[in-house]
């Protein structure tokens, strides 16, 4: 057997635990794990990784990345160029652009966009809205789509299922795991004059209240076990919705943001100001300290960036007109490191909910896991490094971070997918050549058979 890398001497986190190993890729794939004492293949090319930790590569599983429609602050080569300078080997892009991502060439001309241009894999969503409800479980299972995306209340863009007979229609025809913002927008309408009449983004938190997220998660979790069918809901910010969500293990599953679990009001407000704006908002410590009993319980299964941008200038406008989101992709990788440095996480858990978390959720074939056969991706980190984090850094068109002046410790130091470094000690190499992602969904029958 001859390989065509061998990754020697680093400490990986694989199924059967965090081992010091050598890791043999032929062909874009794991073929061989051992250690030196066991005698490994020869390699047409070794590289040394002492002192550094090899995990599966991360997948983030909610970024906007404006394209087509908002270019101006973000696009696909931009957004996947962070991604893999922050270590992030996949992405799922949401179809909130303009026009909205809610049809079969709409998702092609995504996938011919991304072509040449991706520095990481990548899927995409499609959106449901009310004219194409019918169609979903069609388009669900077309190559290159990661899903569908439900929209409960209005966030960026005009997606929007906001009646109860449309949710159900939307469950109703879908076939895979369905992704939602759960909002209520009937509850964001009556509220909405309390964020016009402040003009202070303190008040983001207010107006888009516990209850305004909690009225949302208990109706789509009773519509989904009445329909038969699972949903995964995203950007988690409550204590409210946790027993909620905890009781239905059996129809939902969870996703939480770096943000909401590092940032807290009204702190974020008063430092960041509209920078710190986003759908659903930060709230406060009591909130983000509950999120953490679900990372450490159990409940949580995925983390997502929820990457977001927006230009300076556009989060300038006076609060409520400044636009909700920030950026996100790059640093989901060492602000999550940082907080397995703090004791809040284990390095494996942190593995659980970036690589084998998004893997198991959504279907994704051969990533996930440092295991023979799977994909040779790999996000390798030095857990000892320390950073500050500068918006110089940042890839994205918008050229920000609210993590910025902050210090983090544990950093990407090389991002591989499927064999090939793409960064090395914060220099991307090469030319963009990521791929579309696979589910198993969206497999003939015959072809999931052979995975």
């Amino acid at each position: 057997m001859s390989l065509d890398l061998l990754l020697r001497g680093g400490t990986a986190v694989t199924p059967a635990g965090i081992l010091t190993v050598d890791i043999g890729v032929r062909d874009g794939r794991i073929e061989w794990i051992g250690s030196g004492a066991t005698g490994a293949p020869g390699a047409a090319e070794t590289v040394d990784l002492s002192g550094l930790h090899v995990l599966p590569g991360v997948i983030d599983t909610q970024v906007h990345f404006r394209e087509p429609g908002g270019t101006h602050k973000e696009d696909l080569e931009t957004g996947t160029r962070g991604a893999a300078k922050g270590g992030v080997t996949g992405i799922f892009e949401m179809p909130n652009t303009n026009p909205p991502t809610i049809s079969a060439s709409a998702l092609t001309d995504k996938l011919s966009a991304a072509d040449g241009r991706a520095w990481c894999d990548y899927a995409f969503f499609i959106g449901a809205r009310s004219d194409n409800l019918e169609q979903l479980g069609e388009l669900e299972l077309l190559p290159g789509c990661s899903g569908v995306k439900l929209f409960m209340g209005k966030s960026t863009g005009d997606l929007l299922i906001d009646t109860e007979e449309d949710l159900r229609r939307t469950l109703k025809h879908i076939r895979r795991r369905c992704s939602v913002h759960a909002e209520d927008e009937s509850r964001l309408n009556e509220r909405a004059s309390i964020a016009k009449e402040s003009g202070d983004v303190k008040d983001h938190p207010v107006w888009r209240d516990e209850l305004t997220a909690t009225l949302a998660t208990e109706r789509l979790l009773r519509v989904a076990r009445e329909c038969g069918k699972t949903v995964h809901v995203l950007h988690i910010t409550t204590a409210d919705e946790l027993p909620i969500l905890q009781a239905n293990r059996d129809v939902a599953t969870v996703e939480m943001t770096p943000q909401h679990l590092t940032f807290s009001a009204p702190d974020c407000y008063e430092r960041l100001g509209t920078r710190a704006q986003m759908n659903p908002p930060v709230r406060s410590e009591e909130h983000r300290l509950a999120l953490w009993g679900a990372v450490q319980s159990g409940l949580l299964d995925v983390i997502g960036s929820d990457h977001a941008p927006h230009t300076l200038e556009e989060k300038a406008r006076p609060y409520p007109s400044s636009p909700s989101g920030m950026t996100g992709v790059q640093t989901l990788v060492p602000v999550m490191l940082d907080h397995v440095h703090q004791g809040n996480l284990s390095l494996e858990r942190f593995v659980d909910l970036t690589s084998a978390g998004p893997a198991r959720v959504f279907g994704i074939v051969r990533k996930g896991r440092i295991s023979p056969g799977y994909d040779a991706d790999f996000t390798i980190v030095d857990l000892k490094k320390s950073r500050e984090v500068q918006d110089s850094w940042i890839e994205s068109r918008s050229g920000w971070t609210p993590y910025h002046g902050m210090t983090l410790t544990g950093w990407p130091t090389a991002t591989m997918i499927r064999g090939r470094f793409v960064m090395r000690d914060d220099e991307l190499l090469g030319e963009p050549a990521g791929q579309p992602v696979s589910f198993y969904s969206a497999l003939p029958q015959n072809e999931k058979a052979a995975h």
